[in-house]
């Protein structure tokens, strides 16, 4: 396509269109009807599955055959028509296909050679004269063919021969039908000689041209050449040839030989021979390419004379070539298609170009309305045009004549109109309102050279951006749009499908669309009178039906272009229907309908309906009885049942799977395949022109009705049986499953007739139905994914819901892991929970509802890591739905089919419950932010929500997806986040003080420097233009103090948006600037020189305002509102404390009481230019002592909400007293302890209302907190973050009944109130983040430390058993280990270093030892070596100190040894840990030097404590040791590590044995291999003996510099791999470098361990949360084998616990009665004992006490 058709077709031009690119290949293939069988039926069998395959994996393309030869029918001779709807589909394959559309098949055999259908009256009446006068008789065109006068000029038609010979198509009757069919083959051969005779003797007088007579000795098959190869004229890449020669036909047998050559007379028919030459040898030689044409020479063998096994060789060559040719030319098609986004787009703006010129062909009168129309559009009106009334009316016509006027220059000839046409809901991107959008401003942005990358996919920016784009329109260009039902656009944020229409026009726009208003169907109306509201004054036109005037004109121009009339009575029938009714799809039905009658059609058979439906109805009740009540039914029907359409290969795979139609078809046949003939429908298609109109679905073209009222008619006859409807919807469901696709056979039932009439003995058959399979994906040849099968995904979950097959719909698409992960991959979350909401809308039982709530809910919940990974289905799934196994069979199935297959894509696999359950109040967690998110804001519609950290983040709160994410790349964090009043516009300013201005609706965003100047370079008042501001600048730069000068610069202290401006304030100035970012003025405060300082500023416009001033002083709470209103500076008015206004600004609540903190109301008194005292609040117990630290209103200025100190107060300020909820104030008390905090003056934690006004919802650290309003008792304290809450804004409106809240844990959360009290599964977890982790010797137990105590924790189940801490008020935790034996816990907690007995849960052993640094156990557990330092006195950041270690035994406690060494103690920077050597004889630290500052390596016995070594490194080049470890491989060997590299040092020998560059200290047991993993990116296998690079597992990609965590697993089958800033966990396989897993952690990780078999991982993470995942590796065939085992996965794992329980009751009694009976002897014999024996006695008891302790534990 040129450009210059392509600038066109953008602009919206009308002419010289070219076709529409297809998503179809559609080949016709035309041969002579026996000759080529065998290759036909192997083509269908072998050839065209194959093809179909490739087409659709390949290129998302429908592959259609049409063999008009295959399955032809006595009925398809009847009535003549087959030659012309051959004519027909080769033009259809000819304007439809993508590459190939002609194939021709040609032997020996020029093939049936019919008499015409249709001539010319007068043409026949010439050839009857000339028989006549030549003596022959001409009785027989009397008899068959008959005038119609109808017809412009008369045709004479040959008649059904079924109307002459009435037996013909009786198979009933064999004989009778025999008899006749014998007799029309006799009058058809009398036929052909004697028109042959008659037109070769006009021919030859000269009263016909060669054409005319040659169509009287035509075969169809030369016809077909003809149109499909001789008169195209790009054959190259459209049409194949083949042709076969025969050689030794054996003529003796004739009647075989017939099959294969023209046989005359018992002889060769030469004649026949000589035209098949002519147009098998030389014409279509000379026209096809010669690679496009191939030849085959076969012999002829034995009666048959060919046959598929004889001759297997020529059909596999055959086959094969055909196979290749037909892919080549596709391939060949595709390359040259324009697949970017511009391509697509233009073909979508030439579907509905096509579309409206197919309209305007066909209108007629309206003058009045387009004359309306006329002047709107040349007129000053800028609101939009509507079109109007009732279904079928004529809107699209009027409409599209419309758009056809403005585009042709008829109305703006000095123009060049862009014209942007849509008939919505005929293509998939004009059915949804964002792709709908996306497309205009597509088309609007070429035209204005905009890129496409600027346009916004999110629906509220896209809303704004389209709209922006209309102020681009000149009067040289002006955009006129027209858009055709508007009322049927999908995907609308709410119920309202016309809210993003502008309703007031930039010059030089036109909008005109169109709606449905019926007053019987108020909800097809109910756009319509939303359309009334918004748009102002008459600009509507009501389309009225035609009138019978009109409509009669309007029917007899369309006659006359159709070249047809009608008799007198003919017409007299079409004005009493028109009459009745003159809507324009009814005339349409009615000319449609007329245009069949002939002049010689009976009266009975001649009869019109009275209104649309029952003219559709006659309509199918017509071709129903043509081409048979079954067949169309069900065609029909399919299509109706259909979602979104059929396509026809879909169409005729489904007619192919239904037995009922096949019955029918093939009651008096056996066919070779068992599927319909493709002529079949076509002949259906034909008689319903225009009805069925071709759009794209899933990137499939498909047939759908093309009005509603067809749609509504076919439900009404073909689903009024509900089990019928079923059996529809059930057949398209068994289709898209794919239960007989692939080669798969299906059983059928023989008919009796069949079983008469072919003696079959079996009552049943099987056949293959050639349909395909219909996996979730299309896999390439190396396995990847090439594509999604869109149409299962769209069309399956619709079929089982409404053909009630819920067992299915379970199985295979709702609690199918495979499903979920495929379409999650492919299509948006919402488009996976609209299944879930369907179904649940269909069923009843509760139960089953509560299965498909709860699967929706953990989606929704995971929203926000499935949008951005979606191989975390599983992960996710199994984390969230675990509790809910035992009582849900189908969540059951669910998680074992995610335990199954998830580890293909995420092989890390959570062990127990570990993420918030659905049916809660959590309804999503939004995350993104990798720092806290510290402020966030609603748009006006409460659609989004948008977020900062160090970065933009948008999130629709209907759906949790992520629909914006800009990152400024700034330094610092982002706060205070302000939204202009149209959420065009978002601002914010970082703690360094620069200001980020993005534009939402594009994510460009301008970085703003501190506009603000030291006080003595401002002078009060004095406006300071960009230019002086860049002159200052530039001459600080000159004299080199920019930075100096920003430095001193105050501090910016919030910022305020307009929709056209932006403002900086600071202490005592403010900056406004335009959105360039550009200066356009400074001011300075009236208080520049007194205590005063700016806290908040509002502005109402650029120069109306107003400020908050305070003292700069958090502990002194006087502040000052300065006002500025219609330019009238009002008094100040000073007040203590806080303050709110309501919407209109005029009136505040605050505290002005002296010694008190009452609330009182003011409003604004402008003739006084002063705030008046209205009213003291009802005052509460409280106002006295309880300091108010903020004040805020709802969204209706009715209720009045305060923060105190101690808790909450409300006020019910409603002007409706009846409806308040309290007369007085309403305090709500925190719980002990707990109190509000100013984190800001005039910011605290906030509260809010549930919509119903019955709960009080406030955040304060961390927890939610819930009270009853009438009660006020607290009803719940909810654990909501494990950070502080920084906002919480309500979300209450229309059915939301919800909290929104952000933490400075990194996320966001919508909370809904309705489930606020719902009990949901418990996660066990820390108050504090965990810090450490240590394993016992199995899975079952772990310890780990958090800041405050040591848990213990059963990992088998995610219980935490035991919090221990020796001070429960106070304790500082630092480290802590558990033995192998899981006996005892070492812990450092407060200075003291503690033994804990595990199973007592009491302290053992306590010995005070301060600064404890390092905790490490060895020789399996019996020892404990503890390092400890003092910290740094404050002021002091480096500093030269003694670093103790201490080694003590377990359990005992006995110290073993002691000794000090020197070492550096820097501020900030870690401890560096001491080492073990491998052979457990040394211990290496790193120490200082005694005389430099320099680090050094020090080595002690780890046997006795004693010195060896003290190591320098200078000559290592290592000046700062990073930390140290101990090389495997040797003893002696020692690895020092720095910032840039590591060196290898002997201890024994003292020396440096060498440097290995880029490697952070993790090896491998043996030594061999190391990690490298920069804090920038990247993860590399490093060979350590070279220091090369052996494998990467992370190339070398900047991700941001995080905290990194990098590791192998205990068996080194793996490597581990975190990223802080992702949150990511990936898992690659150290031995081929695959990645198996990429687990979003739920929180920052803290602390991560391996237990020693290496099968499962431990995580701590910052939120107090231990989760175990399981490292389930696809490649292993036995990884579900330790999943069975664990208690989440074992159905019996309770009753084993229960009996265990019960065995160790039993024997916790024997011991305790063993313990009873010891004690007792001990106590009666240790009078008289030695204190040796004494001792020797109370260790004995120490043993049987932890005997029975574990007996009893």
């Amino acid at each position: 396509m040129d450009e210059k058709t392509v600038d066109t077709i953008f602009a919206g031009s009308l002419a010289k269109l070219p076709p529409v690119s297809s998503k179809i290949v559609r080949i016709f293939t035309s041969s002579t009807f026996t000759d080529t069988t065998m290759e036909r039926n192997t083509l269908m069998a072998k050839c065209y599955p194959r093809i179909k395959d490739y087409c659709r994996e390949k290129h998302g393309l429908e592959f259609q055959v049409v063999d008009m030869r295959w399955g032809v029918r006595d009925e398809a001779t009847d009535d003549h028509m087959t030659t012309e709807l051959c004519m027909r589909e080769i033009q259809n394959c000819q304007r439809l296909s993508m590459g190939p559309n002609f194939v021709v098949f040609l032997g020996q055999k020029y093939g049936y050679r019919p008499i015409p259908t249709y001539i010319l009256t007068s043409e026949l009446m010439l050839i009857r004269e000339e028989l006549v006068a030549t003596a022959c008789d001409a009785s027989l065109i009397d008899t068959w063919y008959k005038k119609d006068a109808n017809a412009v000029p008369p045709v004479s038609i040959l008649q059904p021969i079924s109307s002459i010979l009435i037996n013909f198509n009786n198979k009933r009757i064999p004989k009778l039908q025999a008899e006749d069919q014998a007799i029309w083959w006799g009058t058809l051969e009398k036929f052909q000689k004697l028109f042959r005779k008659a037109s070769s003797s006009l021919y030859e007088q000269g009263k016909m041209t060669h054409e005319e007579m040659h169509n009287y000795f035509m075969s169809v098959t030369e016809r077909e050449v003809i149109n499909g190869v001789l008169n195209v004229k790009n054959t190259k890449n459209h049409c194949l040839g083949y042709v076969r020669y025969i050689n030794n036909i054996n003529l003796q047998n004739l009647k075989k030989a017939s099959l294969f050559v023209d046989i005359i007379n018992r002889s060769l028919d030469l004649e026949s021979s000589k035209l098949l030459a002519n147009l098998r040898d030389e014409r279509l030689q000379e026209k096809l390419e010669t690679s496009n044409m191939e030849k085959y020479t076969v012999e002829w063998i034995g009666r048959e004379g060919l046959d598929t096994e004889t001759h297997g060789e020529y059909l596999k060559n055959f086959i094969t070539h055909f196979y290749k040719n037909i892919i080549k030319l596709v391939d060949r098609a595709m390359r040259k298609e324009d697949s970017s986004p511009q391509g697509q787009i233009v073909t979508e703006i030439l579907q509905h170009l096509h579309a409206c010129n197919n309209s305007v062909k066909v209108f007629y009168g309206r003058d009045e309305d387009l004359e309306r129309i006329h002047e709107y559009m040349i007129g000053d009106d800028d609101k939009p045009f509507v079109l109007y009334g009732e279904g079928g009316c004529g809107k699209t016509s009027l409409l599209s004549k419309s758009a056809a006027m403005s585009t042709a220059n008829a109305w703006f000839p000095n123009a060049k109109p862009l014209s942007i046409i849509r008939y919505l809901g005929t293509t998939p991107d004009s059915s949804a309102l964002t792709p709908t959008l996306i497309s205009i401003c597509q088309q609007i942005s070429y035209n204005f050279m905009i890129a496409f990358d600027t346009i916004p996919d999110d629906l509220v920016p896209l809303t704004a951006h389209f709209k922006q784009l209309l102020t681009m329109a000149t009067k040289e260009q002006p955009m006129f749009f027209f858009l055709d039902s508007v009322d049927q656009l999908t995907g609308t944020t709410t119920g309202n499908k016309v809210s993003w229409l502008p309703t007031r026009l930039p010059p030089h726009v036109k909008i005109i669309v169109t709606c449905a208003n019926e007053e019987s169907n108020p909800e097809v109306s109910k756009e319509y009178h939303i359309l009334r509201k918004m748009i102002e004054g008459e600009n509507f036109i009501n389309v009225l039906p035609l009138g019978e005037d009109l409509a009669m004109r309007v029917m007899k121009m369309w006659m006359q272009t159709a070249c047809r009339d009608l008799s007198n009575y003919q017409w007299r029938l079409v004005s009493n229907a028109i009459d009745k009714c003159s809507l324009p799809i009814f005339i349409k039905l009615v000319f449609a309908e007329v245009c069949r009658w002939r002049s010689y059609t009976k009266p009975q058979d001649t009869h019109l309906a009275s209104t649309v439906m029952d003219s559709i109805m006659m309509l199918f009740e017509r071709i129903e009885k043509q081409h048979g009540r079954l067949l169309v039914f069900h065609a029909l029907a399919y299509i109706t049942a259909a979602k979104s359409g059929l396509s026809e290969s879909e169409l005729e795979d489904l007619i192919s799977l239904d037995d009922k139609v096949l019955d029918d078809v093939y009651q008096y046949h056996m066919p070779p395949v068992r599927r319909i003939p493709p002529l079949l429908w076509t002949r259906i298609r034909n008689d319903l022109p225009n009805y069925l109109s071709e759009r794209e679905a899933d990137g499939v073209s498909v047939m759908n009705w093309y009005h509603r009222q067809f749609r509504d008619t076919a439900k009404e006859r073909y689903f009024k049986n509900q089990n019928m409807a079923l059996y529809f919807h059930s057949m398209i469901a068994d289709y898209y499953i794919g239960i007989w696709g692939g080669g798969n056979p299906k059983p059928f039932k023989y008919t009796e007739i069949q079983r008469h009439r072919f003696n079959l003995a079996d009552k049943e058959g099987i056949a293959d139905r050639k349909v395909p399979l219909q996996p979730l994906v299309f896999l390439g040849k190396d396995g990847s994914v090439t594509r999604y099968n869109l149409r299962k995904f769209g069309e399956l979950p619709f079929h089982l819901i409404r053909s009630k097959r819920f067992k299915d719909l379970y199985e295979n698409v709702l609690f199918n892991y495979e499903w979920l992960h495929r379409k999650l991959c492919s299509c948006p979350l919402q488009a996976i929970l609209s299944d879930y909401e369907d179904a649940t809308a269909h069923i009843d039982g509760k139960e089953a509802q509560r299965e498909l709530l709860l699967v929706a809910d953990a989606l929704r919940l995971g929203g926000a890591v499935l949008g951005q990974y979606p191989d975390m289905l599983a992960p996710q799934l199994v984390g969230r739905l675990l509790p809910e196994v035992a009582s849900n069979p189908n969540i059951k199935m669910l998680l074992n089919d995610c335990d199954l297959k998830g580890p293909q894509q995420c092989a890390l696999m959570p062990l127990y419950h570990c993420s918030h359950t659905p049916g809660g109040p959590l309804k999503y967690s939004l995350e993104g932010h990798q720092f806290a998110v510290f402020s966030i804001c609603l748009t006006s519609d409460y659609r989004y929500v948008v977020s900062i950290s160090n970065r933009f983040i948008t999130w629709d709160l209907s759906t949790s997806d992520l629909t914006r994410d800009v990152n400024p790349n700034i330094e610092g964090i982002l706060q205070e986040l302000v939204l202009s009043p149209d959420n065009k516009w978002a601002s914010a300013y970082t703690n360094n003080h620069q200001t980020v201005l993005l534009n939402m609706l594009t994510s460009e965003f301008v970085l703003i420097k501190n506009p603000l100047k030291k006080e003595e370079e401002e002078s009060e008042g004095v406006e300071h233009p960009e230019k002086e501001l860049k002159e200052k600048e530039k001459e600080k730069a000159e004299k080199g103090k920019v930075e100096e000068a920003e430095k001193e610069a105050p501090p910016v202290v919030g910022g305020f948006l307009l929709n056209h401006n932006l403002f900086i304030y600071g202490q005592k100035t403010w900056v406004m600037y335009d959105m360039r970012g550009n200066v356009i003025s400074t001011k300075n405060t009236i208080y520049m020189d007194n205590e005063w300082s700016i806290l908040s500023m509002y502005f109402f416009d650029p120069t109306n305002y107003r400020i908050i001033y305070w003292t700069d002083d958090i502990d002194n709470d006087k502040m000052l509102l300065e006002y500025v209103f219609g330019g009238i500076d009002y008094e100040s008015f000073e007040y203590h404390s806080a303050i709110a206004f309501t919407k209109n600004h005029k009136t505040i609540y605050t505290c002005t009481n002296v010694g008190n903190y009452g609330i009182t109301e003011y409003t604004l008194n402008p003739d006084t230019k002063t705030w008046l005292k209205v009213d003291d609040l009802p005052r509460a117990e409280v106002d006295d002592t309880e300091i108010v630290l903020q004040l805020k209103l709802d969204k209706d200025d009715h209720v009045l909400f305060a923060t105190t100190s101690n808790g909450f107060m409300i006020w019910d300020r409603n002007p409706e007293e009846s409806e308040r909820i309290s007369t007085g104030p309403i305090v709500l008390s925190l719980p002990y302890a707990t109190r509000n905090i100013t984190t800001k003056m005039l910011r605290s934690n906030s509260i809010v209302l549930s919509a119903q006004k019955n709960y009080a919802i406030a955040g304060v650290r961390k927890n939610l907190y819930v009270w009853d309003v009438i009660t006020c008792k607290l009803m719940k304290v909810l654990d909501a973050h494990f950070g502080r809450i920084v906002q919480l804004e309500p979300l209450t409106i229309g059915n939301w009944n919800s909290i929104v809240t952000s933490s400075i844990d990194r996320s966001v959360k919508v909370w809904n109130i309705n489930n606020i009290f719902e009990q949901v599964h418990a996660i066990d977890r820390h108050e504090l983040q965990v810090d450490s982790i240590s394993l016992s010797g199995d899975l079952s137990l772990a310890v780990t430390a958090t800041r405050n105590c040591v848990g213990v924790w059963d990992l088998r189940v995610g219980k935490l058993l035991a919090k221990l801490a020796d001070s429960p008020l106070g304790a500082i935790v630092t480290h802590a280990e558990i033995t192998p034996d899981g006996r005892y816990i070492i812990s450092a907690e407060s200075g003291n270093l503690i033994y804990w007995y595990r199973l007592t849960e009491q302290v053992h052993f306590k010995v005070e030892q301060q600064g404890i640094k390092q905790l490490t156990l060895f020789d399996e557990g019996t020892k404990v070596l503890t390092i400890s330092k003092p910290n740094n006195a404050p002021g002091n950041d480096m500093v030269k100190t003694d670093a103790t270690v201490v080694v003590r035994n377990i359990p005992d406690g006995e110290m073993e040894y002691s000794f000090t060494y020197p070492v550096r103690s820097i501020t900030g920077v870690p401890f560096r840990n001491a080492v073990f050597t491998p052979d457990n004889q040394h211990i290496v630290m790193s120490g200082a030097e005694a005389k430099s500052n320099r680090d050094c390596v020090i080595v002690h016995s780890l046997k006795t404590g004693a010195f060896v070594a003290k190591i320098g490194l200078k000559s290592s080049g290592i000046k700062d040791i990073n930390g140290l470890v101990a090389m495997p491989q040797k003893a002696t060997l020692v690895g020092v590590i720095s910032a840039d590299k590591t060196a290898i040092l002997d201890i024994k020998s003292k020396k440096h044995v060498r440097n290995v560059p880029k490697w952070g200290g993790i090896c491998t047991k043996d030594g061999k291999f190391g990690l490298y993993a920069p804090a920038r990116g990247g993860l590399e296998l490093i060979e350590l003996r070279k220091g090369q690079t052996e494998k990467t597992f992370i190339p070398k990609v900047a991700e941001g510099v995080f905290s990194i965590i990098c590791m192998f697993n205990k068996t080194e089958e793996y490597v581990l791999y975190y990223h802080g800033g992702k949150k990511t966990l990936r898992v690659f396989r150290t031995g081929d470098s695959e990645m198996i897993a990429n687990y979003r952690c739920q929180a920052e990780l803290t602390a991560i361990e391996s237990t020693e078999d290496g099968k499962a991982l431990v995580l701590g993470t910052v939120d107090g949360c231990v989760c175990v995942l399981a490292i389930l590796d696809p490649a292993k065939a036995d990884r579900n084998a330790y999943l069975a085992q664990m208690p989440s996965r074992d159905e019996q794992w309770s009753k084993k616990v229960g009996k265990q329980k019960a065995q160790t009751r039993f024997k916790a009694i024997g011991s305790l009665a063993k313990l009873s009976t010891v004690f007792a002897n001990n106590t009666a014999n240790t009078k008289n004992e030695s204190e040796a024996g004494k001792e020797e006695k109370s260790k004995a008891n120490e043993q049987v006490i932890e005997e029975v302790a574990q007996d009893v534990a």
